[in-house]
């Protein structure tokens, strides 16, 4: 198995190429995100493990650039940060698996085996509904064909809205889903679909009183 290591700091990086090719890995090393970027689109690796604060370009960028570029090999990210919004944006931004330090090295092999062992990752499907038009991978939404430019949070709304345009959705069920259970108040999911109506269109998103919002055609 082939894995990509991107990180710079140097001490852990020389110790992850001993300690995983000892366990029967072949390893690169990238210092930087542009290197780590040229190198993940360049070569069919089975695993990344990459690192969130790099020079040139962070860790976030680069899986945003992969997935753009159609590239879903598995990443693991890496972060000193343990913050459940730093994890949440790292997958949010289409990374597969994420590992705080300091961590067991052993974890961090079993991680790595677990997603060789998942099957291979294709592209998101797009969505589209009525003349409404997004592309999770890539976060680019569009009416009509002309682009709109949302937020992360805004995109997430749009998506769950957009799969089950077929019914009714409620906010807390907004509020688990796309928040994912965060105790906000229930206003905050009025709050973003009134975003969504002042970008996309009032009539995109339709209020059902007393039960919640449905995605129009």
């Amino acid at each position: 198995m082939r894995v990509l290591v991107v990180d710079d700091e140097r001490g852990l990086v020389a110790a992850l190429r001993r300690g995983l090719t000892a366990e029967g890995f072949t390893v690169d090393v990238a210092l930087d995100g542009e290197e780590g970027l040229a190198r993940a689109l360049d070569v069919d690796y089975d695993v990344v493990v990459l690192d969130v604060m790099l020079p040139r370009r962070n860790g976030y960028d680069v899986v945003t650039a992969m997935r753009e570029q159609d590239v879903w090999t598995p990443v693991l990210m890496l972060s000193a940060k343990d913050g459940a919004h730093d994890v949440a944006d790292g997958l949010d931004v289409g990374a597969d698996d994420y590992l705080t330090k300091p961590f067991a090295f052993v974890v961090l092999v079993a991680r790595l085996r677990a997603l060789v062992r998942r099957p291979a990752s294709t592209r998101p499907a797009v969505a589209e509904v009525g003349n409404v038009r997004l592309d999770p991978a890539s976060r680019r939404v569009a009416r009509a064909g002309e682009e709109v430019a949302l937020t992360t949070r805004e995109v997430a709304l749009l998506e769950y809205l957009m799969r089950n345009a077929d019914r009714v959705v409620g906010k807390i069920e907004l509020l688990d889903h796309v928040w994912g259970g965060e105790r906000e108040d229930l206003n905050v999911v009025e709050v973003y679909v009134g975003y969504l109506r002042r970008k996309l269109g009032r009539d995109v998103v339709e209020t059902v009183r007393g039960a919640g919002y449905r995605m129009n055609g």
